[in-house]
């Protein structure tokens, strides 16, 4: 038996008016998924304990089976992982975005125009966080580039004595009343400070102004943690397990874990990745050795983020693509195989922002048909009545021997 877990990341939303008040899923044409919900278990499940903030790393490291509240050290430190920065014990590692505020003369009074300063690309990015290093970095502060707007900075023998606030909660708003609090909250907002004064005037941010496009005018620190430790996949769960994201958070988890980390060409973690490319990876994993994949898309949750509802229909729409080329190849192959398709957390578009609602999947087995529905969506897998209390328990009843 093959398993492969497709998660559409924030894929779950809310009614909208705008689309007749239907959801992105309900209004989405996906005509392969809601055909395999007609022979599909669906149901609904809560990934995020009730002590933990609804982020992708809690309600990831849930659908893969972990437990969050004894697993979860922080986000930062699992992309850590994946860019391959050596931790130790002492360390406290953070998320470090490029964001774009807006212009007013006192930091306290601007406004988070956008988490991503524009999607930035991975050169520009590179070419900034080199510039700040120099300027930044010291014997107990260092700055790490990672993809697009997401990258590190480590702090060596230093303890987390500060609240962060993610930078996608607080879009649109004034970010005088979310900056770093607490005993070190004004060490964490110098930095940031820093980071915006040298930020302002450099030449990647002058050509990107002048291309009309977002500056990334300063750092925002958030996700902070300590060096995690993972039980190894396999020998948790018996299977030689891969990982397939764009991300470093989800790259992260499967170097943790122990899994093998799949690097597609073309895959970006927006609606513009190379969905087939990453279909087909899975499929080529699993018929070369691999008993389970973990296929991580990234897209909805970041035009949910974005309150860009076309977008977010388009990227479901073309998840439903990846779910049939992973199954007819399996099938093709004659392959036995048990598949699952759920969103991490909703995103709603209203809201920019993730939310804890349960959330809706679908578990197909190519062996045995159930008495599925007419369609996968959030009211359809909620009518069934049937909820698992957590990620970890419905990976358990995923993977669990017919």
């Amino acid at each position: 038996m093959k398993y492969a877990i497709i998660l559409g990341d924030g894929m779950a939303d809310y009614k909208i008016p705008s689309l007749a008040q239907k959801t992105p899923l309900q209004a989405a044409r996906k005509p392969f998924i809601d055909a395999l919900a007609k022979k599909s278990e669906l149901g609904l499940v809560s990934t995020v304990p009730p002590a933990l903030s609804p982020g992708s790393d809690v309600a990831n490291l849930s659908v893969l089976g972990y437990d969050p509240a004894e697993h979860y050290t922080g986000r930062s430190p699992l992309e850590a992982a994946s860019i391959g920065i050596p931790l130790s014990g002492t360390d406290l590692t953070l998320r470090a975005n490029f964001v774009t505020l807006s212009g007013e003369e006192r930091y306290e009074d601007r406004s988070m125009e956008d988490y991503s300063a524009g999607e930035i690309s991975t050169a520009e990015a590179a070419e900034l966080i080199a510039f700040l290093k120099t300027a930044l970095d010291d014997e107990t502060t260092e700055l790490f580039a990672g993809v697009s707007y997401r990258h590190c900075l480590v702090l060596h023998k230093r303890t987390e004595k500060a609240v962060f606030t993610p930078p996608h909660d607080i879009i649109g708003k004034k970010i005088g009343a979310y900056l770093p609090a607490g005993e070190d909250g004004g060490f964490y907002l110098g930095l940031m400070k820093r980071s915006a004064a040298l930020l302002a005037e450099h030449p990647v941010n002058r050509r990107r102004v002048s291309e009309g496009k977002r500056p990334a005018n300063s750092l925002w620190l958030w996700g902070a943690g300590t060096k995690p430790a993972l039980p190894p996949f396999e020998r948790k769960t018996g299977l030689k397990g891969g990982m397939i994201s764009a991300v470093d958070l989800l790259k992260g988890i499967g170097k943790l874990a122990g899994m093998r980390v799949i690097d597609v060409p073309g895959a970006t973690g927006n609606y513009d990745t190379d969905f087939i490319g990453k279909a087909n990876a899975c499929a080529d994993a699993l018929l070369s050795g691999l008993d389970f994949v973990y296929l991580h898309m990234e897209a909805p949750d970041e035009c949910g983020h974005q309150g860009d509802v076309a977008h977010k229909i388009y990227a479901i729409e073309q998840i439903d693509g990846v779910v049939k080329c992973v199954c007819d190849r399996l099938s093709a192959a004659g392959e036995a195989f048990r598949l699952l398709l759920l969103p991490d957390h909703p995103t709603p578009v209203a809201l920019r922002t993730h939310t804890r609602d349960a959330v809706p999947y679908l578990l197909y087995d190519s062996t045995r048909a159930a008495e599925g529905a007419l369609s996968y969506d959030e009211d359809t897998a909620a009518a069934t009545g049937r909820i698992f209390p957590s990620g970890r328990a419905l990976f358990g009843h995923f993977i669990e021997k017919p």
